[in-house]
């Protein structure tokens, strides 16, 4: 981390404290998340081993913030053919889900620690190959709980489309002691291209500030105006999964 406006994000309740490494850090909420002040001993998230906090807290991961992300190994369509998400770089030129070129603006890079035990509901999630239907993905594709994958018309966070069977929650013992998660920034919301399938880029309904990078964002760019999004319908629980999208991928409604 930098040690310039960086936080340590937990999505839980202000108004608490959590202590790490014996000492106490007041918990604040800004842009719907929640966070604690940025402290230098915290570039070594292994010292955070043994992390106890003050009630309600009852994990210092529980509801982590993990958006909407790419893991490493993802292959986005690109017009020099699929290239892996974390070799991409402000600049590049991918393709849309309409064949356009479009401007890589920024690489947001977040690094998730195991050792805090990520609520299930934010586990990163694994399509199967032909688990999205016509073939798609192509290969396996693991992205994160709310990463949006246009279907028929809609987009549907991948933790929504959880069937059980070809769409599964990667359990957190697979990932190690921590993995790297990738979203891709274009000037406006796109739907691009993972291992074939139609996924959105970053939208900023979420903050900026909780990637690892984020003072490399706000060196380049500043504050921008708010994007606008796709005018695509967004399913981001089961219940709001279209009924005919639920059938065809075996969604169970009540999940």
């Amino acid at each position: 981390m930098d040690a310039v406006d960086n936080y340590f994000g937990f999505a839980a309740y202000t108004g608490f404290t959590i202590e790490i490494n014996g000492n106490d850090y007041a918990v604040f909420e800004s842009g719907g998340f929640y966070y604690v002040p940025y402290d230098p001993s915290f570039d070594d998230l292994s010292s955070l081993n043994g992390t106890s906090v003050t009630q309600p807290f009852t994990n210092a991961g529980d509801d982590a913030v993990v958006v909407n992300c790419f893991l490493a190994g993802t292959s986005i369509a690109t017009v020099e053919g699929e290239v892996a998400v974390e070799t991409l770089a402000i600049g590049d030129t991918v393709l849309n889900a309409d064949g356009a070129e479009v401007a890589v603006k920024w690489i947001g890079r977040q690094t998730v620690k195991t050792m805090f035990k990520p609520a299930e509901r934010v586990a990163p999630v694994r399509f199967a190959a032909g688990s999205l239907g016509e073939g798609l993905p192509v290969s396996d594709l693991t992205v994160t709980a709310d990463h949006g994958m246009l279907v028929d018309g809609v987009i549907c966070h991948a933790g929504a489309l959880v069937n059980g069977t070809t769409i599964t929650r990667v359990p957190m013992e697979e990932m190690g002691e921590s993995y790297t998660v990738y979203h891709i920034e274009t000037e406006a919301h796109e739907i691009i291209l993972a291992n074939g399938a139609p996924a959105e880029t970053f939208i900023d309904n979420v903050s900026r500030r909780v990637f690892d990078n984020y003072a490399e964002f706000e060196a380049l760019y500043g504050d921008v105006p708010e994007m606008e999004e796709l005018p695509y319908p967004r399913a981001m629980s089961a219940r709001q999964v279209p009924a005919h999208i639920a059938r065809l991928l075996g969604v169970s409604k009540v999940a």
